[in-house]
C-alpha cells in the first residue's frame, strides 16, 4: 500500500510548530524551479540550507547556470527564516560512474535510482558532518518523480548515517503548480529535461518525433 507522504510531512512539522522548535534542514535541490515552492511551504518551519548537488547535469555550462539560478532565487524571495546555499562540487564522473551499464535504460527506470542514491546520498552525508536535524529533498514536486521511491531512499540514508529525513511529496496540494506560479514570478530558467545526457536525449527524440521545438 502507498503511504501518503504529504501527509507524514504535515505532521511532523505540526509537531515541530507545537515543541516551538526551529529545526536546521539540509534541503537537496534539483533546480531554483523546483525548489521554489519547497521553500516557500518549509522556511516557517525550519532554517534552510539548500544543497545544489547534482553531478548528473551536463554539460557543465548548464550546470553553472542552474546554480545561478538558485542563487538569484533565494537572494530574491521573501524569507520567514534563514536560507543559505550550498553550492555542491560540479561531479559529473560520480554520475556516469553510478549510471554504467545503464545508458540505454529508459527515464525513470534504475539508472535514475542510482542517480537519486547517488544525490540524496551525499546529501545525507553533509547533513550528519555539519549538525543538521533533517534532510530532505525537492524531487518529489516533479510529476514524473516516484515520491514512493525517493522516500525509500531518504529512509535507508536516515538509518545509515543518523539524521531524521523529512517525508514530504511536495507535488500534492498543488505544489507542482505552485512552483510553475513562482517561476513565472521570479522569471526562473526553466528546462524540459532533468538535466542529464540520457534525458536530454530522450527530449530531443520526443522532440522529432513530434517535429517541434525544445522548451528552453
Amino acid at each position: 500500500m502507498k503511504i501518503n507522504y504529504q501527509i507524514e510531512m504535515e505532521r511532523e512539522l505540526v509537531r515541530i510548530q507545537r515543541e516551538g522548535r526551529r529545526p536546521r534542514l539540509l534541503l537537496h535541490s534539483c533546480c531554483a524551479p523546483c525548489s521554489s515552492a519547497v521553500l516557500e511551504r518549509l522556511t516557517p518551519v525550519f532554517d534552510i540550507a539548500v544543497f545544489f548537488y547534482n553531478p548528473n547535469i551536463a554539460p557543465e555550462a548548464e550546470f553553472q547556470h542552474r546554480v545561478a539560478e538558485q542563487r538569484r532565487l533565494i537572494d530574491g524571495m521573501p524569507k520567514d527564516g534563514r536560507i543559505e546555499l550550498i553550492p555542491g562540487e560540479y561531479d559529473d564522473a560520480a554520475f556516469y560512474a553510478a549510471a554504467k551499464g545503464l545508458e540505454d535504460v529508459p527515464e525513470g527506470g534504475e539508472r535514475c535510482t542510482r542517480c537519486f542514491r547517488l544525490r540524496l546520498g551525499r546529501t545525507a552525508k553533509l547533513a550528519a558532518e555539519q549538525g543538521f536535524d533533517y534532510f530532505t529533498t525537492t524531487l518529489s514536486i516533479s510529476p514524473l518523480k516516484d515520491a514512493q521511491r525517493l522516500n525509500a531512499i531518504g529512509a535507508e540514508l536516515s538509518s545509515r548515517f543518523g539524521v531524521p529525513y523529512l517525508f514530504s511529496d511536495f507535488k500534492k496540494k498543488n505544489g507542482y503548480r505552485r512552483s510553475c506560479e513562482l517561476s513565472a514570478e521570479y522569471g526562473l530558467y526553466r528546462q524540459d529535461y532533468c538535466g542529464c545526457v540520457f534525458s536530454r536525449r530522450e527530449r530531443d527524440r520526443r522532440v522529432t518525433e513530434n517535429n517541434c521545438q525544445p522548451i528552453t
